[in-house]
């Protein structure tokens, strides 16, 4: 165990994570009302998992820097195993095997997952000889992120899969070539572009495109190694995108990526919690319709609206001045983070710092984009405020690292 000392704590950021979860509570309380005056499990079971995250966040700050540093690699191994026995002792909810039951609550795995990442991934790169520029050392760093990415997608559950390539961004900042970068948006690029047209018509496309460059190369004498190079690896990442898109996803999955693509338009079926939401947001106005009073949000419209879609409940009672509140408050935390992180030098604690701003980022734009209908529905909760106990409990473990890491280094604004 190690002292604490208030004065060496980022307590600024402090005040903004308590800010969110109070947010959180009172429109969890908003969505939990009732007209006879009952409040339902929501709320209540929310108030546990808040003393509890915040009782675990105590703890893991009081530990000795050093734990973190010595016991990642089994703690990582441990959760990582979780998440196999999950996909055979697992509990399915909504299409998912995701959790494991206890006497009333459920744990997800995958949510604890992504701080354990971080302190796996922080602490490989940190030895002395991980030069994350070396080929070796990039194989070893993207499997300790491919390992839970592909058992997480297996459950399925893409959406918590999906915040893994958030580490991807944190290697990026670490010194990744930005090749990794570029290839990401490639891919990207094609599977947007797969999933519109057609795996036909995308290879035809791209069988015409690289006909033309291949003659014009061989008009101009140009060597065409990489050219051919380039195209096989179109022509799979096609194939293979089709393969996910068909086999991976779920045909929900598949309902919603065609929606805001805007392939298909179903505003009862698939579309209805993204039409929904819209129609809160529209019925919020500037100052919102008052707490307890959304039309929305009383007659139960928007599924999910405690968790995912608790945005929704924001945009409607607190109208846009409290859904610019709660985006301003995320904003300057994750600022604050970022600034107080690049003055670190220590290469453990400055990945694991930015893995937690990175994390918390990913969830927060992923989650609003969805809300407003620009992104499908994915399962992302928005970070302290959204209900769920492995949610907020994954939350606090990034940011009490974060504060354990920060009060480690003398300079503080």
């Amino acid at each position: 165990m190690s002292s604490i000392k208030a004065k060496n704590f980022d307590l600024i950021s402090l005040i903004l994570v308590i800010s969110l979860i109070f947010i959180g509570l009172i429109n969890i309380y908003s969505v939990s009302y009732s007209d006879s005056s009952s409040i339902e499990n929501f709320f209540s079971k929310q108030l546990i998992f808040v003393i509890f995250s915040f009782s675990i966040c105590l703890i893991l700050i009081l530990l000795d820097i050093n734990f973190y540093f010595k016991y990642a690699s089994i703690i990582y191994i441990i959760i990582l195993f979780s998440l196999i026995l999950v996909l055979i002792f697992g509990k399915e909810i909504n299409g998912a095997k995701s959790w494991f039951n206890f006497i009333g609550f459920s744990l997800q795995p995958s949510e604890i997952m992504k701080p354990v990442t971080a302190l796996a991934i922080a602490k490989y790169l940190s030895n002395v000889h991980s030069d994350i520029k070396n080929l070796k050392i990039q194989f070893y760093s993207f499997i300790i992120i491919l390992a839970p990415t592909s058992l997480i997608l297996l459950q399925p559950d893409p959406g918590t899969a999906l915040i893994f390539l958030s580490f991807y961004l944190v290697l990026h900042i670490v010194g990744l070539p930005s090749l990794y970068l570029n290839i990401f948006i490639f891919i990207s690029i094609l599977f947007i572009s797969t999933i519109i047209i057609g795996m036909n018509i995308m290879l035809i496309i791209i069988g015409c495109i690289f006909s033309v460059l291949f003659l014009y190369m061989i008009y101009k004498k140009i060597k065409k190694n990489k050219l051919v190079y380039l195209s096989i690896f179109s022509v799979a990442s096609v194939l293979i995108s089709t393969l996910i898109f068909e086999n991976i996803f779920e045909q929900r999955h598949r309902d919603r990526i065609n929606v805001v693509l805007g392939i298909e338009k179903d505003l009862s079926g698939i579309g209805y919690n993204s039409n929904q939401s819209k129609l809160a947001f529209n019925s919020g106005g500037f100052f919102g319709q008052g707490f307890l009073k959304g039309t929305q949000t009383k007659g139960d419209f928007i599924p999910e609206q405690h968790s995912d879609y608790i945005f929704a409940t924001i945009g409607e009672e607190w109208g846009f001045f409290g859904s610019l509140v709660v985006i301003s408050l995320f904003v300057i935390l994750l600022l604050r983070m970022s600034e107080r992180t690049a003055k670190q030098t220590n290469l453990f604690h400055k990945i694991f710092s930015y893995s937690a701003i990175a994390i918390i980022f990913f969830h927060f734009t992923i989650n609003i984009s969805m809300v407003i209908g620009i992104f499908p529905t994915v399962g992302i909760p928005l970070p302290f405020i959204s209900y769920g106990g492995s949610s907020l409990l994954s939350f606090m473990i990034l940011f009490a690292g974060y504060l354990k890491i920060d009060s480690q280094k003398k300079s503080k604004w």
